[in-house]
């Protein structure tokens, strides 16, 4: 091959790598040369045709029709050797090219199509080669910025200045972890895509692009997804449209976004283990696991809990679906709204720790004053993170919530009665409700106690009272009436219209049939106990 032919050549690769119609560029990704009349039927999205026009030279029709054809397969162009079967390219062809937009060169007669086919093939197989030396210098790049242990905001600050494009790094859920520039005022609309469950990934698709429709201001944008361990992918933003010929770009997002993932899979393996740390500790608390109240106040400082700090837990449960899930799913999903709630922290207007036992969660917030105010305050901020769960998981949960504790090393009790709060709540067959613990009253601490052992214990404290003869029922009487009057043997007496002495031969009749000194605390502990049962149950 001739210096003239090298630079012929030459000047095709330019024509057909950026042929065009009008301005409209076109990419040009496989070459074929014609050799059948129906080879349109065989073409597909940007491929170039190249042919002697041999089956066109008796009948311009058929040329017309390729031309429509290759435009409705969107074709990369049209090229015609001439000067051999055809002396020029017919008018109405050129015209109708120009109408559909399909780019048509004429060849030069002294350059065999193979040549011509080689050369474009080499031409573009070296871009690509480019590209892909690109991609993989980016990768490079980006692997040892992470490695450097820079972190994540100035890798994307470094892919903006590479791309030329706003960046933005969100979550699975659509909260932001870090952006290439300041006030970037897209996020707001893409959490209410999250929100309104849109889904921003086509299958089969390593990108998206779309508009964010405003009144003013319409903002294109192009996603590619982060896939890490969470089951949902994470996402991230480039401000602006990437076309699908800027095939650089499109690659050195896709091997930032690869970065990207492994970086927040190392983070999250970290934030695993701190809080596996955590969550042993809080167990160890609750169940009364360490050997003394040092050991827990020294280990409380290791995860910034104060041993005189004031404190309100809540425990939380997912309510359970009317479709039963399996153990292991059902903590599946436990785990994965739990690890959205750790984020949601923010709601309270009081510092926070979070921690998991088993299937329940349980927040504790530090307070400084007691108030209407503040349990307002926590209520409101737990039916925001309940109003979150439903919007990100179409699932309900409940809360209870326990009293003060004035000291961390109450915190146990604490936790004891956010879960009895819960419970109480669950018994009453509520669903996504905030249960505030109350203390019970005597009454309803017998109504826990099985109510033979309350029968037993009224017979074995009562039984002597019970059996006396008729003429001494009246001793019973006596004995509630002297206990509720503290012992006073003047009041008993006034309030039986009796004489004093009779209380006191009563109250002596008493103690020789119980065997017991009415004088002593245990004795009329019991015995007020087993009167209170008796009259509350009326057992007898």
């Amino acid at each position: 091959m001739n210096l003239e032919d090298i630079l012929q050549l030459q000047v095709f690769e330019d024509a057909v790598l950026a042929a065009g119609v009008n301005g409209k560029k076109r990419e040009v990704q496989h070459i074929n040369m014609m050799d059948a009349p129906d080879i349109v039927d065989f073409l597909k999205k940007d491929e170039l045709l190249v042919t002697t026009a041999y089956h066109f030279k008796d009948d311009t029709s058929l040329l017309l029709n390729v031309i429509e054809r290759m435009a409705e397969q969107r074709c990369s162009g049209l090229g015609i050797k001439t000067k051999r079967f055809l002396s020029r390219i017919p008018e109405e062809a050129i015209d109708l090219a120009d109408k559909v937009s399909l780019p048509l060169i004429e060849l030069p007669a002294d350059l065999r199509l193979g040549t011509i086919v080689n050369q474009t093939l080499r031409s573009i197989l070296n871009m690509r080669t480019n590209e892909l030396k690109n991609a993989l210098e980016a990768h490079r790049v980006f692997t040892h910025h992470i490695m450097s242990g820079k972190g994540l905001k100035t890798l994307l600050q470094r892919v903006a200045s590479m791309v030329e494009y706003q960046c933005l790094l969100l979550d699975q859920h659509s909260n932001l972890i870090c952006s290439s520039h300041p006030n970037i005022d897209i996020l707001m609309e893409m959490e209410v895509l999250h929100k309104s469950s849109y889904k921003l990934f086509l299958p089969k698709t390593s990108y998206t692009c779309f508009t964010l429709t405003r009144e003013e201001n319409p903002q294109v944008v192009t996603v590619f997804p982060i896939y890490t361990h969470q089951v949902t992918c994470g996402t991230l933003v480039v401000v602006g449209d990437v076309p699908i010929s800027n095939s650089g770009v499109i690659l050195t997002v896709e091997q930032a976004a690869n970065v990207i993932a492994f970086e927040l899979m190392k983070e999250n393996a970290l934030k695993q283990y701190a809080r596996r740390a955590r969550n042993d500790f809080f167990i160890n608390v609750v169940e009364g696991s360490f050997s003394s109240n040092e050991e827990v106040i020294n280990r409380a400082k290791e995860f910034d809990l104060q041993k005189n700090q004031k404190y309100i837990g809540a425990a939380g449960k997912l309510d359970e679906e009317e479709v039963s899930l399996s153990f292991a799913r059902h903590q599946m999903e436990a785990d994965r709204v739990y690890e959205f709630l750790e984020g949601e922290l923010e709601v309270f207007p009081f510092p926070v720790h979070f921690f998991i036992k088993g299937n329940m969660c349980f927040i504790l917030l530090e307070i400084e004053d007691v108030s209407g105010d503040m349990y307002d305050g926590i209520e409101e901020a737990l039916e925001d993170m309940q109003a979150s769960v439903w919007n990100q998981f179409q699932r309900t949960i409940s809360f209870g919530i326990s009293n003060i504790s004035r000291q961390f090393l109450e915190v146990k009790e604490a936790y004891t009665e956010a879960v009895n709060a819960l419970q109480s709540g669950y018994l009453a067959g509520s669903t996504s409700f905030i249960q505030a613990y109350q203390t019970k009253d005597i009454s309803e601490l017998f109504r826990i106690i099985p109510s033979d052992d309350l029968q037993k214990f009224c017979s074995y404290t009562l039984q002597a009272l019970s059996d006396a003869s008729y003429s001494d029922q009246s001793l019973l009487h006596t004995l509630s009436i002297y206990l509720e009057t503290h012992c006073h043997i003047s009041e008993t007496a006034k309030r039986l219209y009796v004489h004093r002495n009779t209380v006191i031969y009563r109250l002596e009749k008493i103690e020789e049939l119980l065997g017991q000194n009415l004088k002593d605390p245990d004795t009329t502990l019991r015995l007020r106990l087993a009167l209170r049962i008796q009259s509350s149950f009326q057992l007898s």
